[in-house]
């Protein structure tokens, strides 16, 4: 199983895409915080899709590739972690 990428990691495609989501989606920086512990945790990820639900958003991701935030009461696909 892979593990997420870090930040550095990140194409500039995605990296870019992930910032646009936090400022729609209104992603706070205590949020962003308990998404970088998770990460820093090296938690397993599926080769496919999945996410994980964080309360006030979800972060989706394929493999070790975070891909987009999404707003609570957004359908996510995938495995949830």
């Amino acid at each position: 199983m892979p593990f997420i990428k870090t930040w550095s990691e990140l194409p500039d495609a995605i990296r870019n895409h992930l910032v646009e989501r936090m400022h729609d989606r209104r992603i706070s920086l205590e949020d962003l915080n308990l998404l970088r512990r998770w990460i820093e945790s090296k938690p397993d990820v599926p080769e496919g899709p999945w996410y994980k639900d964080f309360g006030s958003f979800k972060v989706c991701g394929e493999g070790g590739y975070p891909k987009t935030f999404l707003s609570p009461g957004q359908a996510a696909k995938g495995r949830k972690l």
